[in-house]
């Protein structure tokens, strides 16, 4: 007899699942050898049913998460009639038009199987899938986040492939991936990390079958994804009916100065809503293009937020909502366009056009603009301070914080990443240690959040020292909000634009926001994020 879902029981289920996500995330933490996992927790982890829904998610990165689930169906349709998937299958794959985001975001998909059928009797009852930013995935320049012409030169392309094939390790896979990249130590630590964060939860997920029954534990997989739709369609059904416009633009697109916009129109229609992207710019010569992938994250993480707190988080929070993003938009590209900073840059203004949109409809809810950009950083060179040994290639990534758009009812917070990012900061001590580089300069920038009632969260300064003397220090910048501040809302002020300096001998250069440069042996770089826009009108 198939059970009956009870409101208690669905609450403990939510946080079952939850917790087998999060401690996944735990283990890819304390595994992995690089610092941009380790330290900043550039990674996400979560649950899938049968049908490769997303039935539960640790509290990781919102720019992964949303997209995940096209990643595990790509997966499924990739072996769907080739064999199958069986025990022991795990799906390595990074490719952007196949439910990725960008290159060096790399996800590994497990299917779990919950009887004890001989392998390959039976479909998978679930997955288990992991996503982390590898500091270097090759192409032209470390830290594979170039100003590119062509997806190619981003790095190495991964479509989906069996890294472990019924549990036997496929060799030929994990070594051509090694092959195309600068630091083949720390990615192979890295992946495997990534192996034993998807075997704990595919054992976790085991062992609650075990415990419950596969009946059981599918009906409150399904459940929650229809709870989380029941909830969005009432949050719908309770907004104004209407179309709301909002547009706004990235700086430029890394080699022309014209600004790219992004336009949006949600049109709300009882409990269901319309998300309409048409008249965007057309898909850019350069890595600010947006794949869909990238679009429907952003899409899914704005109305999450405007759920309650307890809502779980999961697919059904799309169900009523449609995503119409024109093909060869920057907010749809196709390949072979180049997309590496779709994922971290585009994601943020179309966060940002969705919020104006929104703020339209329900104005209480929703804060000014935070600084929309993640200040990407990348360096990449020869260390040589190993005695004895000779110089080895480092590529050191990150992400920076900044100020937080003010709130209909308190100030913005300082010094956070916000929106589609969700990382921690690299510590000073982690930066010097694992790399030729030292930390001048880590502070708040006083002032920077835009006046209002209530104002804006202020940005940081973080100032980088190179010391290799192995030659040139490449450096890789994709940011923005660097010629126009984040917007305020209700009469509140634009925070203040970010800022990127060279500092070469005491004398400062102002530098673009996306570009590939070198620094010499005691260069510094100097990152100065922006604030967060006001909320209502000065006093």
């Amino acid at each position: 007899m198939t059970p009956v879902a009870d409101p208690i029981r669905l609450e403990v289920f939510k946080h079952r699942l939850t917790s087998i996500a999060e401690e996944m995330g735990v283990v890819l933490r304390r595994a992995s050898y690089s610092p941009n996992i380790k330290e900043r927790r550039d990674y996400s982890c979560a649950l899938f049913d049968g049908q490769g829904r997303m039935a539960a998610q640790a509290a990781h990165i919102p720019v992964h998460l949303g997209s995940m689930p096209l990643s595990v169906g790509a997966a499924i349709d990739a072996f769907r009639t080739s064999g199958g998937l069986v025990r022991g299958d795990a799906i390595l794959m990074n490719d952007p038009f196949r439910g990725g985001t960008h290159l060096p975001d790399i996800t590994l998909v497990t299917p779990v199987f919950a009887s004890n059928s001989p392998s390959g009797a039976e479909e998978p009852f679930g997955f288990v899938a992991c996503r982390a930013h590898h500091a270097d995935v090759g192409g032209m320049t470390p830290g594979s986040m170039p100003v590119a012409r062509e997806i190619y030169q981003e790095g190495l392309i991964i479509p989906p492939l069996k890294l472990f094939s019924a549990g036997r390790l496929n060799q030929g896979v994990l070594d051509l991936i090694l092959a195309n990249v600068r630091t083949p130590d720390e990615r192979s630590g890295d992946l495997w990390a990534q192996v034993a964060a998807n075997q704990r939860g595919a054992a976790r997920l085991q062992e609650m079958v075990a415990r419950y029954g596969t009946d059981e534990v599918a009906l409150y997989m399904a459940e929650l994804l229809a709870y989380t739709e029941r909830l969005t369609r009432a949050l719908l059904a309770g907004l104004p009916g209407g179309t709301y416009r909002y547009a706004d633009a990235l700086d430029d697109n890394g080699v022309s100065p014209e600004p790219v916009d992004i336009r949006v129109a949600v049109t709300i229609e009882g409990d269901h809503a319309t998300v309409d992207f048409t008249g965007s710019a057309s898909q850019q010569p350069t890595g600010v293009n947006a794949v869909y992938a990238i679009t429907l994250s952003a899409v899914s993480y704005v109305f999450r937020c405007l759920l309650r707190l307890d809502a779980p988080n999961n697919s059904g929070c799309l169900a009523p909502i449609e995503a119409v993003a024109p093909p060869r938009s920057v907010v749809n590209a196709q390949p072979p366009a180049p997309v590496a900073a779709g994922n971290v840059e585009t994601s943020q203004r179309i966060v940002d056009v969705l919020l104006g949109a929104m703020a339209q409809a329900c104005p209480e809810r929703v804060p000014a603009a935070s600084q929309g950009t993640m200040n990407n950083i990348s360096i990449g060179g020869f260390d040589g301070r190993r005695s004895g040994k000779p110089p080895r290639a480092f590529t050191y990534y990150e992400t920076i914080g900044g100020g937080m758009g003010a709130r209909p009812t308190a100030p913005g917070l300082s010094a956070v990443h916000t929106h589609m990012t969700n990382t921690l900061n690299t510590p000073a001590e982690a930066i010097e240690y694992a790399y030729p580089l030292r930390v001048l300069r880590y502070e708040i920038r006083r002032g920077s959040g835009g006046r209002g009632r209530f104002r804006g969260g202020d940005g940081l300064r973080r100032d980088i020292q190179t010391l290799s003397q192995e030659g040139e220090t490449q450096v890789t910048l994709i940011s923005d909000r660097r010629l126009r501040g984040p917007y305020g809302l209700q009469g509140g002020e634009c925070g203040m634009r970010g800022e990127n300096v060279l500092i070469r001998a005491g004398v400062e250069t102002a530098l673009p926001g996306k570009g590939s440069f070198y620094l010499n042996p005691g260069d510094i770089l100097s990152i100065r994020t922006p604030g967060g826009g006001g909320f209502g009108k000065p006093d």
